[in-house]
C-alpha cells in the first residue's frame, strides 16, 4: 500500500465522457486528513501511519484519546484509522489531500455496509421460497431443511441460517477515479462502494491491480 485517505460517502451521481457515454459515480469526500501518529519498526515493532479525520469536540473523548492528540499537540480527530504505507515520508502534523489520487487510477475501498437487521434466508442469502401448496404452509418463507435427523444428527456450522444482516465490513477492488476535485476534497469513483450516505469509507491505492 503505497496511499490511502479517509474519506465520507455522500452519494451518487453521473458524469458524461466527451462521446456522451454516462458513468455511474460515486462522490467521496476524501480528508483533508491529518497524520496524528507514525509507527516505527524500532519503537512499535513495524511502519504504519495513523490518519484523523473530521474535528471533535474534546469532550467526547475519553482521556487515553484526549492524551494521545494532547502528546501530538493535534486538534481532536473523529475517526482515526492506521495504515501501513510503504516507502513514505510523512510526519506527524502533515495533511494528507485528496490530490494523492489522480484520474483513470484504480483504488480499493472499504465501508460498513447497510444494516437490515433481522433477516431471514430469503433476503439474507437470496434462497428461494418453499412450495405453496400441498400443505407445505402457513410459512412459506421459512428456512427449509438444516440437515439430516439420523445421521449426523446435528446442523453443520456454516449452515445459512436467519440472522443479522448487514453492519459488516466490506471491500470492493479496482474501481477507476473518475475525477479529482481538490478545491471541494472530492473523488468521483465509477460504480457504488458500500455503505450509507454520510458513513465513513477508506479508499487506498488498488494492491491486486
Amino acid at each position: 500500500m503505497n496511499k490511502a485517505i479517509i474519506g465520507k460517502k455522500l452519494g451518487m451521481t453521473q458524469v458524461f465522457t466527451a462521446d456522451g457515454t454516462m458513468i455511474p459515480v460515486t462522490v467521496v469526500q476524501a480528508g483533508p486528513c491529518v497524520v496524528t501518529q507514525v509507527k516505527t519498526v524500532e519503537r512499535d515493532g513495524y511502519c504504519a501511519i495513523q490518519l484523523g479525520y473530521g474535528e471533535v469536540n474534546k469532550k467526547r473523548l475519553n482521556k487515553p484519546q484526549t492524551g494521545h492528540f494532547t502528546k501530538s499537540g493535534l486538534e481532536p480527530q473523529k475517526v482515526v484509522k492506521e495504515f501501513k504505507l510503504e516507502n513514505t515520508q510523512l510526519k506527524v502534523g502533515d495533511k494528507v489531500l485528496c490530490d494523492e489520487f489522480k484520474p483513470e487510477e484504480y483504488v480499493d475501498i472499504t465501508g460498513t455496509t447497510k444494516g437490515h437487521g433481522f433477516s431471514g434466508v430469503i433476503k439474507r442469502w437470496g434462497q428461494h421460497r418453499l412450495k405453496e401448496t400441498h400443505g407445505t404452509g402457513p410459512v412459506h418463507r421459512e428456512v427449509g431443511s438444516v440437515g439430516a435427523n439420523s445421521s449426523p444428527s446435528r446442523v453443520f456450522p456454516g449452515q445459512k441460517m436467519p440472522g443479522q444482516f448487514g453492519v459488516e465490513q466490506v471491500t470492493i477492488l479496482n474501481l477507476k477515479v473518475i475525477k479529482v476535485d481538490t478545491e471541494r476534497n472530492v473523488l468521483l469513483i465509477k460504480g457504488a462502494i458500500p455503505g450509507p450516505k454520510g458513513s465513513i469509507v477508506t479508499v487506498r491505492n488498488a494492491v491486486k491491480k
